[in-house]
């Protein structure tokens, strides 16, 4: 769902009941091992002539993301790693129903992102350093604002924001516009806003991307703080420490495709080395091109 106010976000939710009963035993835990299921995404864009002649190429049609398949599980961290332009963002995009998947499917707490995507929004949290906050409206009118659109009570609001604004530290800052924030208070907010109605799956891509470094730290505490409250939390990063301290699972895309998936000791494994960076650089010695995605 887009929203005004510069906060483009396709997390909506109603806390409201009834719930679906599949949403019921997403929110319980039981029986749903599996939250995120990715099955060989494909996604194509279509290039524009002046977007062909910044790419410098004749090829009208883009290929961002080639037959991707994964599995993101409750309780469980799963990153995805790769550089920039790798496809992380579009295949992202795809799970939290703002793009189209042009061929396969994707399944979240069981529901089809193409077919369902209502119901799907209805149980995530997307946020992207791209979204930003209204600059002309405060923190805790923006987090009112969109604990109301996903149909939470005044006192359902006031109890989360009681809890996020004091992790986050941003009580002290709560009546200030967005404008006069700095930067790390600002994603803060963002993430705060986007929690609100406490959602079953949590989708954040590089939450941490020019967060000083405790900013940054507060932000991996909090994902692990969900993880341990049994949610489905799938980030993007291309920073390797982070990857390796956060995330239980990490699956390597290079130029659109899954290289290779595993816990930490076991990519290294695979590949014979000895920390993440040295994995990553072999992987995409043998999987990367000068041929960048999106």
């Amino acid at each position: 769902m887009k929203v005004h106010m510069n906060f483009q976000t396709s997390a909506s939710v109603s806390r409201a009941p009834p719930m679906q009963p599949l949403a019921v035993r997403c929110a319980l835990g039981m029986e749903v091992k599996k939250m995120i299921k990715i099955n060989n995404l494909v996604k194509v864009y279509k290039l524009s002539n002046k977007k062909m002649q910044e790419l410098k190429t004749k090829n009208p049609e883009k290929i961002a993301v080639k037959g991707i398949s994964l599995e993101a599980r409750p309780g469980e961290i799963y990153g995805l790693l790769g550089p920039n332009g790798a496809g992380k963002t579009t295949t992202l995009r795809c799970v939290a129903t703002l793009l189209k998947p042009t061929e396969g499917d994707i399944q979240v707490c069981g529901f089809d992102t193409v077919k369902e995507g209502e119901k799907v929004r209805d149980s995530i949290s997307f946020l992207t350093n791209e979204i930003k906050l209204d600059p002309n409206f405060t923190p805790d009118y923006m987090f009112t604002f969109f604990g109301r659109l996903h149909g939470m009570t005044d006192e359902q609001i006031e109890v989360r924001r009681n809890e996020l604004f004091e992790y986050f530290g941003i009580n002290a800052f709560k009546d200030k516009k967005i404008e006069e924030l700095s930067t790390g208070m600002k994603q803060k907010a963002a993430i705060a806003v986007s929690l609100v109605h406490d959602p079953k799956v949590v989708i954040f891509d590089e939450p941490t991307s020019g967060l000083d470094v405790i900013t940054a730290k507060s932000v991996t505490d909090y994902l692990k703080k969900l993880r341990e409250d049994g949610k489905v939390v799938i980030v993007s990063t291309h920073i390797m420490s982070e990857a390796e301290k956060l995330c239980d699972r990490i699956g390597v895309i290079i130029n659109g495709k899954k290289v290779c998936e595993g816990s930490l000791a076991e990519i290294l494994e695979s590949t014979g080395t000895d920390d993440l960076e040295d994995a990553f650089f072999k992987l995409y010695s043998e999987h990367g091109t000068d041929e960048a995605t999106a």
